[in-house]
Formats: structure tokens, sequence, C-alpha cells
């Protein structure tokens, strides 16, 4: 078998991988994507001068991996028109919700691997949460490995449910860092500053925020901490979103997005 590389799906996420793959060295001439979208095929084979067809064929035997980057409602009509080409491959999904009890049974195969990845992907600073069925080897999770360690870092999970928490943490959690980033402009704009300037002191203090997190050996706990100062601007902003438990409602939103993604499994998953 060739040491090619096809996707199923041929949208942002996939478009960050490979890009990935071929600053790795990969050639462009063996990925493969799957893509019905004549934009998406154009923008790729413009790109990237990769092979994109319209539907799934022959073609597909040559890869040894196959990443799907589908919708979740789309994933079991796609695998079925992709399962009779790909009995021998690795398949990596970086899919939402859909379990790989439904993709191990679509596809034929227990070389399912299931990757929960976010949107900083798109520029190397991602995470994905990774969960590899019985049937994969430790070989397999290597090249798993490999092939994501250009869109930022991974962890393997030992249950396959905890995606669902990852999926609600670090899958979603890129837009719940935009979301305090537009309330952070709108606050700076309608106090006088210009959106840009306010747009800017946002962004600049998550970054380093989340910089000084992750370069420290203290806990987020204990950083807040040392910039509340009793009586101080700090303590009188975290003091008003204590009072109006923000806390307790952000931790709601994130169990509302874990639901979801089980919900996602349920409704697309196998009958």
């Amino acid at each position: 078998m060739a040491n090619k590389i096809a996707f199923i799906g041929g949208g942002n996420m996939a478009s960050a991988i490979v890009g990935g793959l071929i600053k790795q060295g990969q050639a462009p001439q063996d990925i493969l994507v799957v893509e019905p979208s004549t934009e998406a095929r154009d923008k790729l084979q413009t790109l990237f001068d990769i092979n994109a067809q319209a539907q799934a064929g022959a073609f597909l035997a040559d890869a040894s991996l196959i990443i799907w980057a589908v919708k979740p409602q789309a994933f079991k009509e796609a695998a079925l028109a992709v399962a009779p080409h790909t009995a021998q491959a690795l398949h990596l999904s970086v899919a939402a919700g859909i379990r790989s009890d439904s993709i191990a049974t679509w596809l034929g195969t227990q070389r399912v691997v299931r990757a929960m990845p976010n949107t900083p992907a798109l520029i190397g600073q991602g995470i994905s949460g990774l969960f590899a069925r019985a049937g994969v080897s430790a070989a397999d999770k290597s090249k798993v490995e490999q092939i994501l360690a250009s869109t930022g870092q991974s962890l393997w999970l030992s249950a396959e449910d905890q995606l669902d928490v990852v999926t609600a943490l670090s899958g979603s959690g890129p837009a719940y860092v935009f979301y305090f980033m537009e309330a952070m402009t709108m606050a700076g704009t309608e106090m006088g500053l210009s959106r840009e300037q306010a747009h800017q002191l946002a962004v600049a203090t998550f970054s380093g925020a989340s910089a000084l997190a992750q370069s420290s050996n203290e806990s987020p706990q204990v950083l807040r901490q040392r910039v509340t100062s009793k009586g101080g601007t700090t303590f009188a902003a975290i003091s008003s979103m204590e009072e109006n438990d923000i806390r307790a409602l952000f931790i709601d939103a994130l169990y509302a997005a874990r639901e979801r993604a089980k919900e996602l499994g349920d409704e697309f998953g196998a009958a």
C-alpha cells in the first residue's frame, strides 16, 4: 500500500492538517481529498496542489491513513461510500460527537482513532484529545501523533466519553475566549477607547495571560490572586463577577456543550 493520506472532507480543519503535512515533507501528490464542494476543492488544489475529488472511489485504496473531517450529519453517508475502498487503512476522525463504535461499524474496521482538535490548530497552536480503539496499534498511535504534531499539542484519553468533555473545554473553548474578547472590546469602546485600541488590549491580554499560565508552575487560581489586591481595581471586577455568579454560569455552559456532544453521537451515530 502506498504511503498516501486521504481526507474525507476539505474544510478548515482538513486544510490546517494538509498544510502541516506538507511542511513536514509529505509530497502533495500523496495527499488525496474527497470534497463535494467545487469551491472547497478548487481552494485546496490552488493552495496545496493536491488531488481533490468530488466523491469517493477506488483511488482511496492507495491510502494508508484516512482522516475524517466531515460534519457529523454527513458522516454515515460518506463512510458507507468510502468503506469498500479502505478496509486496510487506519482511520482518524476529527468529527465532533460521532462515536468510534459507529465509525467502526460503518467502515468495517477496528483501526479507528477519534480526535477532538480546536481551531488554533490552523496556526499550529491547537490541542487535540485522542482516543484509540483496541484495534489500534502502538505504531498507529505514533503515526496519529506525527500527523497532528503540526497542529499543536495532543493528549491520549483512556475512555471515549472523555472526548465529550474535551469538546466542551478545548474543542469549543476558543469561542469562549473570543466571546470574552468581544465583551472586553465592547466595554473598552463604551468607556472611550477606539475599537482598534480596545481590541488590541483585549487580544494581547488573553495572549499574555495564557503565556504566563503556561510558563508558570502556579495554578490559575494563584495567578489570579496575585493580581487581585483587596480593594483594588481587579478586586472590584472579580467581586462583580462573583456577585453575578459568572463562574457557575460559565461552568453550566460547558456542561451544555458536553451534553450537545453526547446528543450528536446519539443523533447521527449508527442505528
